[in-house]
């Protein structure tokens, strides 16, 4: 049963990448948090499946989309030149 989470993986991946590049901060970060929760059902599918490479490339994506977001947060208070 395990093994399906892949594909709800895979499908929320797609979807966080086509939000993060919007041009939209609302939807970019929407998209940030879809990835952290694509990093969660990837790391228990890598967990089952013993793949400790990709859990660790999951923990490394998982700090660049909540510096992502953080980035995005700033932005917002931050004027447009």
């Amino acid at each position: 049963m395990v093994d399906l989470i892949q594909w709800p993986a895979m499908v929320i991946t797609v979807i966080a990448a086509w939000m993060v590049g919007s041009q939209r901060k609302f939807k970019r970060n929407w998209g940030f948090w879809l990835f952290l929760f694509s990093n969660v059902l990837w790391i228990v599918w890598g967990w089952h499946d013993g793949a400790y490479a990709l859990i660790v490339l999951q923990l490394c994506l998982a700090f660049l989309n909540i510096r992502g977001a953080l980035k995005n947060r700033t932005s917002e208070s931050k004027p447009s030149s």
